[in-house]
């Protein structure tokens, strides 16, 4: 079948590896689509912290972000797999450890990411191997181009419903990519009042057309001041947004962070002490997984316009490296069809 793989930084091979076959408990999947994100980047730039503690070795085969059909099954599967369009989990825990056992797999200590770090080769590929008991069914009623986008939505799920808002609650979001924009249509789901800042004019514009009214540039929402949120979600980049969000939302509110800054967040411990704040760290979309098939599934949510374009194999290296196909779309998440 074949791979993509990073074999050092800036550099990638396409080429042609042993077929895969579905071993104990596990299904065997040919993969449709597949997103790229910015861990993605980060493992192809070679900045991934993940290297420095050897987690993550040369060469990596990305791809968390995928769907597929089931095409064989292992022993002790049912064969009732065959067929289904399923995607998966991309922290697969040791299933030993007290973590897992109590269900939190993606905090696993021992925990293999698929396409991320060593053990597991990810879904820019021709197929892919998911375990069992990590795969979650598509229903038909998701298109392609949706189930390709369960991933970063259960993270972006996950941000909203760690703000604890009810119905018409103020909820502002820092950060206009793909998690900031998903947890915009989550919340307007949930009927929440949502605010997003954004840098870029196009991701505002998106938002706009997703049906967000309260739309800021980041400088804005910086020269103001006030306190005037329920509760903010840092899905940004940008190391000096933990410190923004705890300091616009009102006493008693709640801050999560989503985003990671390639150089630490400092705030002022005293800030979230003296208005008596809650902080809450996400790491991942496990949990909130099924929860995104089950918005999707009902139309409640549609992450379509959040794709920009659809790409080759051999186009993934040029759209790393930053870059956008004639006619791509305003929308900030690629995908790629091993197939083409």
């Amino acid at each position: 079948m074949k791979a993509l793989r990073v074999i050092a930084p800036h550099q990638i091979e396409i080429k042609e590896v042993p077929d895969l076959v579905a071993d104990i408990g596990q299904l065997l999947v040919d993969v449709e689509r597949v997103g790229i994100c910015g861990t993605d980047v980060e493992l192809y730039a070679g900045e991934m912290a993940y290297y420095r503690s050897s987690r993550t070795t040369y060469p990596v085969q990305l791809g968390h972000e995928w769907v597929g059909t089931v095409v064989s099954v292992g022993s002790g599967v049912s064969s009732g797999w065959i067929g289904k369009r399923v995607t998966g989990d991309t922290m697969l825990g040791c299933g030993k450890c007290e973590r897992c056992l109590t269900g939190k797999t993606y905090l696993c200590d021992s925990r293999i990411e698929i396409g991320i770090t060593d053990g597991w080769g990810g879904a820019l590929a021709s197929q892919i191997l998911i375990p069992e008991k990590f795969a979650f069914e598509v229903p038909d009623s998701i298109s392609i181009a949706a189930a390709a986008m369960i991933e970063p939505a259960g993270n972006s799920l996950r941000s909203v419903e760690a703000t604890g808002l009810v119905e018409n609650q103020k909820l502002l979001i820092l950060g206009a990519g793909t998690i900031g924009l998903l947890a915009a249509q989550f919340a307007l789901a949930k009927k929440l009042e949502v605010h997003i800042a954004g840098n870029r004019a196009t991701a505002r514009e998106l938002a706009k057309e997703l049906g967000v009214h309260h739309i800021y540039s980041i400088d804005e929402v910086k020269s103001n001041s006030k306190r005037q949120f329920d509760a903010v979600i840092d899905a940004s980049n940008d190391d000096s947004m933990p410190n923004l969000a705890i300091d616009r939302v009102y006493p008693g509110g709640r801050v999560v962070l989503i985003g990671l800054s390639e150089t630490p967040s400092l705030i002022d411990t005293r800030v979230p002490v003296l208005q008596d704040l809650t902080i809450v760290g996400i790491l991942s979309a496990s949990p909130g997984l099924q929860g995104a098939i089950n918005y999707f599934a009902s139309g409640a949510v549609n992450p379509e316009l959040l794709i920009s374009e659809v790409i080759s194999l051999e186009d993934v290296a040029d759209r790393l490296e930053g870059n956008r196909g004639e006619n791509a779309k305003p929308g900030p998440k690629i995908h790629v069809d091993p197939r083409l």
